[in-house]
């Protein structure tokens, strides 16, 4: 076809699912946030657009690339070219190569756009709908304000007018994004809600309404408050949209601010600081904690903070802020299937399997393992071996890097012996998911087995899914489909899966990965 799919700059070759697809990759991508395995030939894993510009196909201004999907391979080699570092990545069931391609239906238009200007030199507009709003920033936004002696009266009006402009140029809708405000000073005060107005010209009066408290700037506090009672549904917040504080300092605050940020990081709100007028040389000797900043945002990495000299003259610096607050795709604090989830396997060790066979086991565990971004505040991972006996190998508490957990899977020894599995099933949901109940992550687990279980697998797997867990079964050689289907979680048929031999194993990772993902967009909707 002529015409490119848009994608993200995070789609990987295994979403996409044709042999040959022509994609669009976005501009300004963040180049160190890729995951890419392999120079040339590319594991699917790899995102497409990180692959594109690593191969020099495009730049990262963008454009439109031709995706070729090729078998899987192994031994993808670690090689750094135009900023990015690829990865090794041992064996993966299927690869894709990245070509330029041209793209005859966007250049047309292109041509057709430029020569069609009017000739006062500047473009048509697409009419904005004003009451949905600006549809391609969805966000869930709290400004928190200076309200505190430091800024004073005069200062504080120059604030609310910035806030103000910032809040105009988002595009308030419905459908758009949805703002609300915060004061900091002694203490937090919420002065409205996201759910309070959904029009430019509401916030706007409300902005300007907003009145100075004074008291000293305990930002950290004022921030912890919002990440932890702001964004509730009740409060206006909307599933799978980013939440994002944009935190407002006038010179440093006055308590501590590095918990607050851990704090919002585990609510999954992304936290941006601008700082105007940054402490005086003299002024530094007041100062708590002069890395303030790289502790509270997001992410420590330069996108997440923001620096105005004065109040004065502000409004060149709407835009860039603005633009960034837009930036869907680097809202790297946000909820999303890879950080938000803990995955238990329960593995069986029957004499059946073989020391050979489990082997690929174990490596079919850590290529779906790798997907997942594990960190003590993201995803994690546990594992649990079982014959007639059970044997937990790791708890979900127990490593917090995907490096240690992979290493901990391959030291997994062989057991060897008979198989109850619908026993395994109750000691994984008590003992390794018991723990995590309450915790911020979705829960599923992916039973792996070859053969017939010696008890009843269909109670215990409809306990641990009343429990909250999605199950997955997974069957190789002699497991019988009826007991597959007895332990999956609904609908049976996306949650089971089954291969002849072991070997087969490695074309269903990108299967139980997409798998996950669906579930945990749908318990998000």
């Amino acid at each position: 076809s002529l015409v490119s799919t848009a994608i993200t700059c995070f789609t990987r070759g295994l979403d996409l699912r044709k042999e040959t697809e022509d994609v669009l990759c976005p501009a300004n991508c963040p180049l160190w946030q890729f995951h890419i395995f392999g120079d040339g030939v590319y594991a699917s894993l790899s995102s497409i657009c990180g692959a594109a510009i690593h191969r020099g196909v495009i730049t990262n201004a963008g454009g439109a690339v031709r995706v070729q999907t090729l078998p899987g391979q192994e031994n993808y080699p670690a090689v750094n070219a135009n900023g990015i570092q690829s990865q090794v990545l041992a064996r993966w069931a299927s690869s894709f190569s990245v070509t330029r391609t041209k793209n005859t239906a966007l250049e047309a238009v292109g041509r057709s756009v430029s020569t069609a200007r009017p000739p006062t030199g500047k473009r048509p507009k697409k009419p904005l709908d004003k009451k949905a709003g600006n549809k391609d920033c969805k966000a869930d936004i709290a400004f928190l304000i200076d309200g505190s002696y430091n800024i004073g009266q005069r200062r504080f009006n120059l604030q609310k007018n910035f806030v103000g402009k910032v809040a105009v140029m988002l595009g308030i809708g419905t459908e758009g994004p949805h703002v609300g405000v915060v004061q900091a000073s002694e203490h937090p005060k919420i002065e409205f809600y996201l759910k309070n107005f959904t029009a430019a010209k509401e916030v706007l009066f409300a902005i300007k309404e907003l009145g100075f408290r004074g008291g000293n700037s305990n930002t950290g506090k004022a921030l912890k408050h919002t990440a932890q009672k702001f964004f509730s549904l009740e409060n206006g917040a909307r599933k799978g949209i980013p939440k994002i504080v944009v935190v407002f300092l006038d010179g440093w605050p006055s308590d501590d601010i590095e918990e607050a940020g851990i704090v919002a990081r585990e609510f999954g709100v992304n936290v941006f600081i601008v700082s105007v007028a940054k402490p005086t040389t003299e002024e530094l000797g007041m100062v708590q904690d002069i890395g303030f900043v790289d502790k509270a945002v997001c992410r420590n990495n330069g996108f997440f903070s923001y620096q105005m000299p004065t109040w004065f003259g502000t409004t060149k610096y709407v835009k860039p802020l603005v633009q960034k607050l837009c930036s869907h795709e680097q809202m790297l604090c946000s909820k999303t299937c890879y950080n938000s989830v803990n995955i238990g396997f329960l593995i069986d060790g029957s004499s059946s399997v073989g020391d050979s066979n489990f082997r690929l086991v174990l490596e079919f565990i850590s290529n779906v393992a790798k997907a997942f971004e594990i960190s003590d505040i993201g995803s994690k991972i546990a594992a649990v071996q079982f014959t007639y006996d059970q044997r937990t190998e790791f708890s979900f508490t127990d490593y917090t890097t995907k490096e240690k957990v992979l290493s901990a899977i391959r030291n997994i020894r062989y057991m060897s012996g008979g198989t109850a599995t619908g026993d395994a099933i109750s000691f994984t949901t008590r003992n390794v998911f018991g723990p995590m109940k309450d915790g911020p992550n979705k829960n599923f687990l992916v039973v792996l087995t070859d053969g017939q279980s010696y008890d009843d697998v269909r109670g215990p797997a409809a306990a641990a899914q009343k429990a909250g867990i999605t199950v997955f079964s997974v069957g190789v050689a002699w497991a019988p489909l009826d007991d597959l289907k007895d332990m999956a979680s609904e609908p049976r048929e996306s949650h089971t899966f089954f291969t002849r031999e072991f070997t087969g194993l490695e074309q269903m990772v990108p299967d139980i990965i997409r798998g996950i993902c669906k579930d945990f967009l749908d318990s998000k909707q």
